[in-house]
């Protein structure tokens, strides 16, 4: 017994001789301590990390990182402005009438034929080092040493560094002219195909590799030396000149420039991760991406962590020095000039809910907290909302050094009806579409918008009256901007519409009292989401109910969600879409028919088509940025949307975002993508806050060994006593008088 406690008093004693004992919790390692390291965490495994594929936001965070697009945005600047990337300077456009020739910079759109985009690539950049480019020579001119492997060579390899070489080299056009013939690749399911197939020839040369595979001639699960394939559209007159040629005039197509659609992918990483027996060992593009940019991805544990280190070929950025007066006040211009990046690594780490990762931010262990993964708990004790609006943080948080920034996000949210269902689309007869239109308009009625953020989002959140947020052109506010079909005006203000007219729209569409008017049985609908049911699931469904309509959830993880929503296999989805680019076409293009998921893997989730919408959205995204007659165009597109309501308009997000005070160089920004070369990290601070949150409470410990220390010496005393004791004589009481027994 002693034994044990004294072990006991040694653990405490190496705990409290251990830094103060603040270690014992750390998950980190205690080397990483002083290294200049984000932490951060994703929830969900990244399905995709292969530029072409890749499109949500969880993703993008790791891939703006690792590959570097043409153009990008300026990270302090507000509008958002572009800038060169791995372009020297913006794109030199001319257009071309039918016979080629050149036409007036503003030339209407119906006499464009071809517009033609000029891009000059800088010189000296290079790869990150991959085994890919290792040749059997110092020179760079030898054989690649790992293009040609058996399985047996890949046995036991999991990752690039694996290889026991690697190598790099200079970009050229050509990895670029690369990564958008990967756009028509077979194998391949690029959710931006239908927009960039304006590329000319894009689409003879998918039909032309679908040809291939048919005839045996290549195999969409082997290597295609894309290299060998022409494409019209694409043209590199020399080793940094990229010539890009599309069909018409498309004005926004300069803001796809700064995705990760058009970012260079050198063929050697292609041809190495196509190998028979890399995909066993998770050796794909898919999660191991190749690029140029100021960070590369050093591990790769869908489980655990996913961690990004310096790229030591970067070709290297300073800091901006340009900024707006509350820039400079809020300290983003200290760094001025620095050399980028000015952090060592990111470390993302899984966290699945929401409490553990709010209780490892208040330890010091994450450096930042984004409202999306707020729960109401931590909402109350980081942030408080005073009478005159807007955001406060606590006392306590500011205690601790935390910061708040907020922002209303350039996006959506929204709950989409599934046009291709026949109860919820109507199929193809103009009565029961008519139906379904009413069904959906009283639907979105009864979804109070206003209520689900006051009880889930406590209050945060704009009401969307359609699909276009504030900030971007085409936004209007107040009663001249409301949804006219599930809102009113009432003395000045947009109020939801009374309960009744939606229930007067049901029984229009053949639901009285949510049962079918035929049939008399009650209507069920679907509700497809991802997670566990909930309390917002119960919510739901009593928005439902309020018209009599039955919602039956159907949840599952992300993956088998996305799954779901590709082939169509769905009613309602809660979505949200964050724009690419800050212009309403970024929305608008949601909604037309060729960008449909289910037949073309868009974006268009609602599977939504409507011809006039589609001509009028043609028009429109060939006009010029600055075009006066665009506004009246958007608003007739918007109207449309609001009368057919493919969607429920959700809200626009107030997101707002809590750092610790050791990290530096943030700022809200949705769009921009690359910021985490930005950031910086005091890293004395976090250990010094680290050690002073953490501290472990000993005393309650103490004092129980004490009592058992105490209550083991009495034990021991009243031991020794009974041992210590003689014993007394036994009379036998059968024995004879005068005998002893």
């Amino acid at each position: 017994m002693l034994r044990h406690v004294l072990a006991g008093l040694l653990a405490i004693a190496l705990i409290a001789c251990s830094r103060d004992g603040s270690d014992a919790n750390n998950p980190y390692p205690a080397s990483d301590s002083s290294r200049r390291i984000v932490y951060d965490f994703f929830s969900e495994r990244p399905k995709h990390l292969d530029p072409v594929q890749s499109y949500v936001e969880n993703e993008a965070d790791i891939l703006y990182q690792i590959y570097e697009p043409l153009y990008d945005y300026d990270f302090l600047k507000r509008p958002y402005a572009l800038k060169p990337q791995l372009a020297t300077a913006m794109p030199k456009v001319r257009y071309l009438d039918a016979r080629g020739r050149k036409l007036p910079d503003r030339a209407p759109a119906g006499r464009v034929a071809r517009t033609v985009y000029e891009i000059h690539i800088r010189e000296g950049v290079r790869f990150q080092p991959h085994p890919a480019f290792a040749r059997d020579d110092k020179g760079g001119d030898g054989h690649y040493l790992y293009h040609a492997l058996t399985p047996g060579d890949i046995a036991g390899k999991y990752m690039p560094s694996d290889f026991a070489q690697s190598a790099t080299r200079e970009l050229t056009a050509e990895d670029f002219a690369y990564q958008i013939k990967r756009l028509a690749r077979p194998g391949l399911q690029s959710p931006v195909f239908e927009t960039l197939k304006l590329i000319d020839g894009l689409e003879e040369l998918q039909a032309q590799l679908a040809t291939d595979v048919k005839q045996g001639k290549i195999s969409p699960a082997g290597w295609i030396d894309l290299r060998k394939y022409p494409l019209r559209g694409v043209e590199t007159p020399d080793a940094h000149t990229l010539r890009i040629t599309l069909h018409g005039k498309y004005p926004q197509f300069v803001y796809w420039l700064t995705q990760t659609f058009v970012v260079p992918v050198p063929w050697e990483a292609d041809r190495f991760f196509s190998q028979p027996g890399m995909k066993q060992n998770n050796l794909t593009l898919d999660v191991w991406p190749v690029g140029t940019g100021p960070f590369m991805q050093a591990k790769h544990d869908a489980n655990r962590e996913i961690r990004l280190v310096r790229n030591p070929n970067w070709r290297g950025e300073t800091y901006p020095c340009e900024g707006s007066d509350a820039d400079r006040a809020a300290g983003l211009l200290k760094d001025c000039g620095q050399a980028l990046p000015l952090i060592d690594a990111i470390s993302l780490q899984k966290e699945s809910e929401a409490i553990p990762f709010w209780n490892k931010f208040l330890q010091g262990y994450y450096d930042q907290f984004n409202s999306a993964r707020m729960s109401l708990a931590s909402f109350d004790s980081a942030v408080s909302m005073p009478e005159r609006g807007g955001l406060d943080i606590t006392d306590d948080m500011q205690k601790r050094g935390i910061r708040l920034q907020t922002e209303v996000e350039p996006g959506v949210r929204y709950y989409a009806f599934n046009m291709l269902d026949p109860v919820l689309g109507g199929g193809e007869n103009a009565a029961s579409q008519e139906h379904a239109r009413k069904l959906r308009q009283a639907i979105s009625i009864a979804i109070d918008i206003e209520e689900q953020l006051a009880v889930f989002y406590n209050g945060l959140g704009m009401p969307a009256q359609g699909p276009i947020p504030p900030g971007i052109a085409g936004y209007r506010d107040g009663c001249a901007g409301r949804n006219t079909v599930v809102y009113d005006c009432v003395n000045g203000k947009v109020q939801r519409k009374d309960i009744a007219v939606a229930r007067k729209l049901l029984a229009e569409a053949g639901y009285p009292d949510g049962r079918d008017a035929k049939s008399g049985e009650p209507l069920i609908l679907y509700f497809d989401g991802v997670g566990s049911a909930g309390g917002r699931i119960d919510w739901l469904a009593q928005q439902f109910k309020k018209l009599g309509i039955q919602l039956v959830p159907r949840l599952t993880d992300f993956n088998r969600f996305q799954d779901k929503t590709r082939s169509g296999n769905f009613q309602i989805l809660f979505w949200g879409w964050g724009a690419d680019y800050p212009d309403p076409e970024n929305f608008l293009f949601l909604f037309y028919g060729k960008h449909a998921r289910s037949k073309y893997d868009g974006e268009n989730t609602a599977n939504y088509i409507n011809p006039e919408y589609d001509r009028l959205y043609v028009q429109l995204k060939a006009m010029d940025i600055d075009d006066p007659a665009r506004t009246a165009l958007i608003d007739r597109m918007v109207a449309m949307l609001r009368y057919d309501a493919p969607w429920v308009f959700g809200w626009h997000d107030e997101a707002f975002f809590l750092r610790h005070a050791w990290l530096q160089n943030t700022k809200p920004g949705r769009i921009i993508r690359s910021s985490r070369k930005y950031q910086r990290v005091d890293t004395a601070l976090r250990e010094q806050q680290r050690h002073a949150w953490n501290r472990p409470v000993l005393w309650p410990a103490a004092v129980l060994i004490a009592l058992l220390l105490l209550g083991g010496w009495q034990m021991r005393r009243m031991v020794r006593r009974r041992e210590a004791r003689r014993a007394l004589p036994v009379v036998d009481t059968k024995a004879l008088p005068g005998e002893s027994s």
